[in-house]
């Protein structure tokens, strides 16, 4: 299991019509951790309301990795879950959990099979934290 510690940036942009959060992975303080290897990212993701939908239009970018996907999220019961293919043409489908005003679970998972089956590839905890 490959464990370490990343930040979360979340805000509205676009004058309130949508969410914009970037990820960190590792976090910037944390001299000492070692590469995440294929999860040591720089992203971002732009989510999109569309009320004629009720779903969210969801952009990730990774540019340091060159890794893009598409996504679609609704709620689903306390959860949220976000579908869709990255650039190679996986499916992939995350899925927000626990949610609280503090804190949040986050799966991600690969499809091979068009969403027959999927396999877990990460789960991140997050919580908020005190900002100066």
């Amino acid at each position: 299991m490959l464990s370490g510690r990343g930040e979360v940036h979340f805000g509205w942009v676009l004058e309130g019509r949508a969410i914009q959060d970037v990820w960190i992975l590792p976090a910037r303080n944390t001299d000492s951790q070692p590469s995440l290897g294929k999860w040591t990212f720089y992203g971002t993701t732009l989510r999109v309301y569309d009320p004629g939908a009720d779903a969210w239009h969801i952009f990730w970018s990774d540019p340091r990795n060159q890794y893009f996907s598409r996504q679609l999220g609704q709620a689903e019961g306390d959860a949220i879950v976000q579908v869709g293919a990255d650039g190679t043409g996986s499916s992939v489908r995350w899925s927000f959990s626990r949610i609280t005003e503090n804190s949040f679970r986050w799966l991600g998972e690969r499809s091979h099979d068009n969403g027959a089956t999927w396999r877990l590839e990460v789960e991140f905890l997050a919580r908020r934290v005190a900002t100066a």
